[in-house]
C-alpha cells in the first residue's frame, strides 16, 4: 500500500489547487483516449479482415474458397528490413484463438511468436479469420482446412529441412492437437501457448472457472444463445467470461493505471484495446461442439472424440513433438489444464515412450495468461528459444522433457554455442514432475463426470421443449441487434464520436495537453488518491475471492451428492469416471515388429551409427539435453560435410537410442563390430564425442566412466558373441516405438 508523508500544512493549499489542476486535467484526456478508443472500435470492424497483426503479409489461401468453406485464410508474413530470413530453415506457421477476440495477437508487436521466430531466421507465416463464420462452418470443417493451409506451406519450402511448426495460441491449441491427431504426419513440432486440454483439471482454491459449466447446469445455455443469434453465437459473452474472472482488474485496476498514467499508457492500452475490443462470431455449431466435447465433456485428452468420417482423435497418435508452455499465474489456463492431458493419457513413463511421443514443457512462475502471447520478456526468453532450438526439440528421443532456460552467464561454459541471451537445457521429467503441480482426486473428477452427465440431460430437454419455440421466432435482424446490444459492444459505440455528447471532447483534451501541468509525484493528494485507488482494488480482490469460494463450495456442494452421481448413471466406487484410454491394437503390433527390427539391426551399420550410438550412451546418464552439444555436433556436421539430413539422423538417433534402451550391454559391446574396416576412423570419433558431450558442460561421474570405457572398447575390444533374438515383448514394457 502507499504510504503517505507528513506535509507542512502551511504548503497544503498549493498541493491542493496543483492536484485539482493535474486530477482536472488527467480527468478531460481519459474520456478523451475512452473516445478514441471508440473511433478505433467502429473503425477496426469496418475492416473486411480486421487484425492487430504488426507485420505485412500476403494472402496464400483463402478459406472461403475451399469446398468446405470456413472463414480462414493462412498468410505469408513478409519479414522487417533488416531480418535475413534462410529459406533452408523449416517455417513457423501461427494461429491464433477464435476465443471472442480476433487474430493477429501472436504477430501483436515485434517481440512476439512471429517476430523471434523472423529474428532466428524461419520464415512464418499466419493463419486468421475474419470476423464472421461462414454458413454452417463446423470445427472439423476448420481442421481439414487448416489441414490444406499447412500443406501448402510445406509445399512453398520443399528445400527446409523439416515440417513446418505449428503454433497454436489458447484455444487453437486443442483444435491443433486434434489436427495433428487426425494427420500425424502434416506437423513439424507443436507448440501450444497456455493452450487448455484437460478441462477439468485443477486446484481447488485457485481455479474458479471449470465450474462454470456445473453452476449452469450444462451446456444447454450456449444453445439458448446460439438460437437467440440466429445460429451464430457472439464472442463477446466469451469475452465478457474472461473479464469476470478478475473484477478488480476489470472494473478498477486496468481504467485507474491509464488516468493515473494518462501521459505515456494511452498508445499502450489503446493498442491492447484495438486487440480485445475486435468480438467475433461463431456459428452455433461451432460454439455446441466447443463446450460439449471439451469444456463440459473434456473429451480430448482421453481420446473420446470421434471426427464425422469415423477416425478417432487419439493425442497419441501425433508424431511430432509437443510444446506446451503454460504459467502458474494464468488463471485461464493453468498449468494442470494445459499438462493434465499427459496423466490423462498416460499411466507410466513407458507409455510416453510406448507411443513414440516427444513431450516438453514449461512452466512460468507468475505471467497471466495473455503475458505468454503478449508479452514481451516471454517473447524474448521463451519463444526465442523455442525457436532457436527447434531442431534440437525434433531431435529429442521421446520422453517428458521440462524445458530449463537460464539466462547465460560468463562462468558457463562454452557460452558461445548457445544463440540469445539465454542457454536452453531440456531435461527429463517423471510423470510425478506432472502431479507435483496439483489436480483433482477421484471424487472430485466424478463431480466433473456428474456435470458432463447432466449437461446431456438439460440440453436433451431444452432441445425438445424450448428449442423449437425459440428457433421460429428468431430472424436475423433480431440476432444483429441483440448483437450490437451486448454490454461489452454497447460500451465502445457509447464512448465515441457517435454519441453527439462527446463532440467538445476532441478540442477540449487538445487544450488540456497545450496547457498540461502534471503534478509533483509527492504531491500529499496525489499519495491519498493512490492509497484510495488500492482501497478499491483490496475491496475488489476480496469480493472476487469471496465469490470464488462460493462458486466453489456451491459446485462441490451440489454434484458431490452421492445420490445425484447415481441419478446421473455414475458408480459410487473408487473406480475413476474417465478410463485411460486402452491400447490400439494395430499399433501394439507395429511396435512389436520395430522391437524385432532393431534387434536383428544392432550390429548392421558402419562408423556413423558407431558414433551415434557411443555418443548417446555417454550421455543417457545426463538425463538431459543442452543445446550447447546440439550446436557443436550441428558444428561439426557443417565440417565434414553432412550427407544424411536432419530428418534421416533424428532418424539414425531413435534408433540407436532404442537399441541401448532394449540392451544396453549388448548395443555397447557391437560397436567394434561397427567399426570393422574403419578402426582408423575412430580417434578421431571419439575426439568429436568427447567435444559434443562436454560441450555443456563436465560430465557427471557416470558419463565420464562410459567415455573412458568407450576409449578402452575399440583398442581392445572384448569378445562379442551376437544377441541372441527374443520374442518381442510387450511395447509398454520395451517402452520403444518409431
Amino acid at each position: 500500500m502507499t504510504k503517505i508523508k507528513n506535509v507542512n500544512p502551511i504548503l497544503g493549499y498549493n498541493a491542493l489547487i496543483e492536484y485539482l489542476l493535474d486530477a482536472g486535467q488527467r480527468t478531460v484526456l481519459f474520456w478523451d483516449v475512452m473516445r478514441r478508443r471508440g473511433n478505433q472500435y467502429l473503425e477496426h470492424m469496418a475492416e473486411t479482415v480486421p487484425h492487430v497483426l504488426q507485420f505485412e503479409g500476403e494472402l496464400i489461401l483463402d478459406g472461403r474458397t475451399l469446398p468446405r468453406p470456413v472463414n480462414y485464410g493462412i498468410v505469408k508474413i513478409h519479414p522487417p528490413k533488416g531480418t535475413v530470413i534462410d529459406n533452408l530453415k523449416r517455417p513457423f506457421v501461427v494461429i491464433d484463438p477464435r476465443a471472442g477476440h480476433g487474430p493477429g495477437i501472436g504477430g501483436f508487436k515485434a517481440e512476439s511468436e512471429i517476430g523471434e521466430a523472423m529474428r532466428a531466421g524461419h520464415p512464418c507465416y499466419f493463419i486468421g479469420f475474419t470476423p464472421m463464420p461462414e454458413p454452417d462452418q463446423t470445427i472439423e470443417a476448420v481442421i481439414e482446412a487448416w489441414a490444406v493451409f499447412l500443406k501448402r506451406a510445406a509445399d512453398l519450402h520443399t528445400a527446409a529441412e523439416g515440417k513446418p511448426v505449428v503454433i497454436g495460441n489458447c484455444q487453437a491449441g486443442w483444435a491443433l492437437m486434434m489436427l495433428a491427431a487426425k494427420y500425424p504426419d502434416l506437423c513439424g513440432s507443436l507448440i501450444l501457448a497456455g493452450s487448455p486440454l484437460s478441462y477439468w483439471a485443477g486446484v481447488r482454491g485457485v481455479n474458479p472457472m471449470r465450474y462454470t459449466g456445473g453452476l449452469l447446469g450444462g451446456s444447454w445455455l450456449t444453445a439458448l444463445v446460439s438460437d437467440l443469434g440466429h445460429g451464430k453465437f457472439d464472442g463477446a459473452w466469451l469475452v465478457q467470461n474472461f473479464e469476470s474472472l478478475n473484477p478488480a482488474n476489470t472494473l478498477w485496476s486496468k481504467q485507474y493505471n491509464l488516468y493515473a498514467n494518462i501521459d505515456t499508457e494511452a498508445p499502450r492500452y489503446l493498442g491492447f484495446e484495438r486487440w480485445w475490443g475486435g468480438h467475433v462470431v461463431l456459428t452455433g455449431e461451432e460454439m455446441q461442439y466447443i463446450v460439449d466435447n471439451l469444456f463440459v465433456g473434456n473429451k480430448l485428452s482421453t481420446a473420446g472424440m470421434v471426427t464425422a468420417d469415423g477416425v478417432r482423435l487419439d493425442p497419441r497418435k501425433i508424431r511430432s513433438p509437443i510444446v506446451c508452455l503454460c504459467s502458474k499465474g494464468d488463471n485461464i489456463t493453468p498449468p494442470q489444464q494445459a499438462l493434465g492431458w499427459i496423466l490423462d493419457l498416460y499411466q507410466s513413463e513407458e507409455d510416453i515412450l510406448a507411443a513414440g511421443q516427444t513431450i516438453v514443457y514449461s512452466v512460468h512462475e507468475k505471467i497471466g495468461h495473455l503475458g505468454i502471447f503478449v508479452s514481451g520478456s516471454v517473447a524474448k526468453k521463451e519463444h526465442q528459444e523455442f525457436a532457436e532450438n527447434i531442431d534440437l526439440i525434433d531431435c529429442l528421443p521421446p520422453g517428458l522433457y521440462e524445458a530449463v532456460i537460464e539466462a547465460k552467464t560468463p562462468e558457463a561454459a562454452n557460452v558461445e554455442l548457445a544463440a540469445g541471451d539465454h542457454i536452453s537445457r531440456f531435461e527429463s521429467r517423471t510423470l510425478e514432475d506432472i502431479r507435483a503441480l496439483g489436480g483433482n482426486t477421484i471424487d472430485e473428477e466424478r463431480c466433473f463426470a456428474a456435470v458432463a452427465r447432466l449437461s446431456e440431460v438439460t440440453t436433451g430437454l431444452y432441445r425438445t421443449t424450448a428449442q423449437p419455440i425459440i428457433r421460429a421466432f428468431a430472424t436475423e435482424q433480431g440476432s444483429e441487434w441483440l448483437r450490437r446490444m451486448h454490454p461489452l459492444r454497447v460500451g465502445y459505440e457509447l464512448f465515441s464520436d457517435r454519441n453527439p455528447a462527446l463532440q467538445p471532447l476532441a478540442a477540449a483534451a487538445a487544450t488540456v495537453e497545450e496547457n498540461r501541468q502534471p503534478v509533483a509525484a509527492d504531491n500529499i493528494f496525489l499519495q491519498w488518491e493512490k492509497v484510495f485507488s488500492d482501497w478499491v482494488k483490496q475491496g475488489l480482490e476480496a469480493y472476487g475471492e469471496w465469490r470464488d469460494m462460493l462458486v466453489e463450495h456451491t459446485f462441490f456442494g451440489v454434484y458431490d451428492q452421492s445420490w445425484l452421481q447415481a441419478l446421473l448413471g455414475l458408480r459410487a466406487s473408487d473406480d475413476p469416471p474417465r478410463s485411460h484410454p486402452g491400447e490400439n491394437p494395430e499399433h501394439t503390433a507395429f511396435v512389436n515388429r520395430r522391437i524385432e527390427e532393431l534387434r536383428t539391426k544392432m550390429d548392421k551399420g558402419g562408423s556413423r551409427e558407431a558414433a551415434i550410438r557411443a555418443l548417446v550412451y555417454v550421455r543417457m546418464p545426463e538425463k538431459a539435453a543442452d543445446e550447447r552439444a546440439f550446436e557443436m555436433l550441428r558444428r561439426i556436421r557443417a565440417e565434414h560435410g553432412a550427407e544424411r539430413t536432419l530428418a534421416e539422423f533424428k532418424q539414425d538417433l531413435r534408433e540407436q537410442y532404442f537399441m541401448l534402451r532394449l540392451d544396453e550391454v549388448g548395443a555397447v559391446a557391437l560397436i567394434p563390430e561397427l567399426l570393422k574396416g574403419h578402426e582408423d576412423e575412430w580417434p578421431k570419433l571419439l575426439e568429436y564425442i568427447r567435444k559434443v558431450a562436454t560441450a555443456g558442460g563436465p560430465l557427471s561421474e557416470e558419463g565420464q566412466r562410459r567415455l573412458a570405457e568407450l576409449e578402452r572398447l575399440v583398442a581392445s575390444p572384448p569378445a562379442v558373441k551376437q544377441p541372441r533374438r527374443k520374442p518381442a515383448r510387450s511395447p509398454k514394457k520395451e517402452g520403444l516405438t518409431t
